[in-house]
């Protein structure tokens, strides 16, 4: 077992490798799990959250124990990055991981468990919350902000961006940052981004509307690039779908 605890929380070492070592057993689960896992525990008086992946195929365990950075361990760096950054997440703590031989096995992710009023993927689904149109407008200026400091969020999809409210404060909180890069943005970029966050195209009107003004281009030019992407995307993303149920048929 190799792990690696934020200074904050080193004195909690012990208790952290037995919630660890007994999580199949042990914690309350959050969420359905459908690949990854995650289960909430005390540590005192902080709900901690931890994130269980699965153990992934022949091949990339070879790939995470030779070559690349498991998700645990990139979800821990870029978290810390981006709180250094000033960008909204949930404390990092402490990451997992469980090698054998040649092989790559478990890994886990520790934070603070973050409790919010709603999350993006609500905004899709209801047009009727309170100030809607707000919230989705700080949110816009939010993903610019994050474009403005170099940060790629390459997973930005409805649910993984957390909501507190904040009495007309909106505060944003990234969630499930295993896949991020941290480089300049170009034009494209930042409209490639918006890409899965929607199928709707009044909050693309709406969202292209705010971004065109923080960034001074026009909103025909936004509005286009955003809603193409959009497009681009939903239509990789049901031919995908066709094609998993073709394969599935031919199992059967």
């Amino acid at each position: 077992m190799n792990n690696v605890i934020d200074s904050q929380f080193q004195s909690h070492k012990s208790t952290l490798n037995s919630f660890i070592l007994s999580f199949n057993e042990t914690g309350d689960q959050f969420g359905t799990a459908e690949r990854n896992t995650i289960k909430l525990f005390q540590l005192n008086d902080l709900t901690i959250n931890i994130k269980s992946f699965k153990i992934p195929n022949i091949i990339n365990q070879i790939a995470y124990r030779l070559f690349r950075k498991s998700k645990a361990q990139r979800s821990f760096e870029y978290a810390s990055r981006l709180r250094s950054l000033d960008v909204g997440t949930p404390q990092p703590i402490a990451y997992y991981e469980f090698k054998k031989a040649l092989l790559f096995k478990r890994s886990f992710y520790v934070s603070e468990h973050l409790a919010c009023d709603l999350t993006y993927r609500e905004l899709t689904r209801d047009f009727n919350i309170p100030n809607y149109e707000a919230i989705l407008r700080a949110f816009t200026k939010f993903t610019f902000e994050l474009h403005e400091k170099g940060i790629n969020f390459l997973d930005h999809s409805p649910g993984n961006t957390l909501i507190k409210l904040n009495n007309g404060d909106y505060k944003f909180f990234l969630v499930d940052l295993n896949r991020m890069e941290f480089q300049p943005m170009d034009f494209e970029a930042r409209m490639k981004n918006f890409s899965r966050l929607t199928i709707h195209q009044s909050m693309v009107d709406v969202m292209s509307d705010e971004y065109a003004r923080l960034y001074k281009k026009p909103y025909d030019e936004v509005y286009e690039k955003m809603w193409r992407y959009t497009n681009e995307f939903q239509q990789r993303y049901h031919n995908k779908k066709r094609l998993k149920k073709k394969l599935k048929f031919w199992k059967r």
